[in-house]
């Protein structure tokens, strides 16, 4: 192992150590980290300052801010107050058919929204609702952000690795769907009652609700429309972004500046509300792993493990969907999609069945990103999101419930792959 690598592999460990023990902050440890990567990743020659400019996805950054500041002033306006309010009444006072109807909405946003986007909608109406019952938030936000970490695995748009694989696969919105949508139904089920099973005795008591109307909160009506109507707008372009030639962030940035415009709120108030914390962190985080992808070891690693499977689809397919997956825990699993989506297309006359492959890597590189708080961006704004609410989630009580839900979602998976494909054999 060269020294580069080693060292960058120590920076990697060391900052996760540091995120685990809370010696500093999570993006103070993030940057801490970047920093490091950057002096001794040019100085050893692994990459040139230009090129260690390109390991941050600033798109990815503009894309949150953009959010945050649509979902900023939405919340301002009352509108999740008000949605919060008639989900409430939606479960007439039952915290179980209520933890049931929030994972079922964090999957399905999820599914048309990427990631990040959805974290932000479906958080800010998660901590109301929790704050007006008197429940406990973290049961229910915890189950959310594992709900939309999975809602986005069968289709093109619901996260940023689909993306990836789907363009370098040349898979199609239809294509995920038809792969993927019944291993999806199934994981959805299977999730949300090992969940409720874990949180059930912390999820609150059945409350009588009193006869309300939702809307009677509303304070400001102007900035609530208005807010509500760049809100439906964001969501829309996020849906159909594709067909007007810009990329999601543009759609974002320029929804969050139209929410300003429209909207009159003092600008300085809303950028200090924002969550900065996350934003730092994810940078610093995708630096970290920009330079340790630049020294072409995961790739080696990944190629190695490929040739293991001696051309059987079913070893091929299982080995995809491991390897994938538990890389996916500790690295940033853009990273593994990156990593492992040109070695997969080399393969092509190779006799494998390619549609299974693709499929194990879709589902390993997604469903292992919800196994730590340092697993992708979801998991990291989750906890920044609890964080800003004054509430701390320990690495220990976070893993034991992401490991239990990514071991049950990737253990069945395993078994779908092999019936879907008709792997038995080959």
């Amino acid at each position: 192992m060269e020294p580069i690598v080693l060292i960058l592999l120590l920076i990697y460990v060391l900052i996760i150590l540091i995120s685990i023990l809370e010696v500093t902050s999570l993006s103070v440890a993030a940057l801490i980290g970047a920093l490091l990567t950057a002096w001794f990743g040019i100085q050893y020659g692994s990459f040139s300052y230009q090129e260690a400019l390109g390991f941050v996805d600033f798109r990815l950054l503009l894309l949150l801010i953009g959010t945050m500041i649509v979902v900023e002033v939405a919340k301002r306006g009352g509108v999740f107050n008000v949605l919060a309010l008639y989900a409430i009444k939606f479960s007439g006072g039952h915290p179980g058919r209520l933890f049931v109807a929030i994972c079922v909405v964090a999957a399905l946003v999820s599914m048309f929204l990427s990631d990040p986007t959805a974290m932000l909608l479906v958080a800010a109406a998660t901590v109301t609702i929790t704050k007006l019952l008197n429940y406990d938030p973290k049961p229910y936000f915890l189950s959310a952000a594992i709900m939309i970490n999975l809602g986005g695995t069968s289709t093109l748009i619901g996260s940023v690795p689909n993306m990836i694989i789907g363009i370098d696969a040349g898979l199609s919105f239809l294509d995920f769907i038809y792969l993927l949508g019944i291993c999806e139904i199934m994981l959805w089920a299977l999730t949300i009652l090992a969940l409720y099973l874990v949180f059930k005795s912390r999820l609150g008591e059945k409350k009588e609700l009193p006869e309300y109307n939702p809307k009677e909160g509303i304070k400001d009506k102007k900035v609530f429309y208005r807010s509500a109507f760049v809100l439906i707008i964001l969501i829309a372009l996020f849906l159909t972004f594709d067909t007007i030639g810009v990329g999601p962030e543009a759609v974002a940035l320029g929804c969050g500046i139209l929410v300003l415009l429209l909207s009159r709120v003092d600008p300085a108030s809303i950028f200090k509300e924002l969550d900065w914390e996350t934003v730092f962190f994810i940078a610093g985080f995708m630096f970290i792993i920009g330079g340790l992808e630049s020294t072409r070891f995961l790739s080696e690693i990944s190629v190695q493990l490929f040739q293991f499977a001696g051309g059987s689809s079913l070893i091929a397919t299982q080995m995809m969907l491991w390897v994938s997956g538990v890389s996916s825990v500790v690295v940033d699993n853009i990273a593994v999609a990156l990593t492992f989506t040109p070695i997969i297309s080399a393969q092509a006359l190779s006799g494998l069945n390619l549609n299974a492959v693709w499929s194990a890597l879709i589902l390993g590189t997604n469903l292992g990103g919800a196994t730590t708080p340092f697993s992708g961006a979801v998991m990291m704004m989750a906890i920044g999101t609890l964080k800003r609410e004054k509430i701390t989630v320990k690495f220990g009580d976070f893993a034991k419930i992401g490991i239990l839900t990514s071991l049950i979602q990737l253990g069945f998976s395993s078994f779908y792959l092999a019936l879907r494909f008709g792997l038995i054999g080959m």
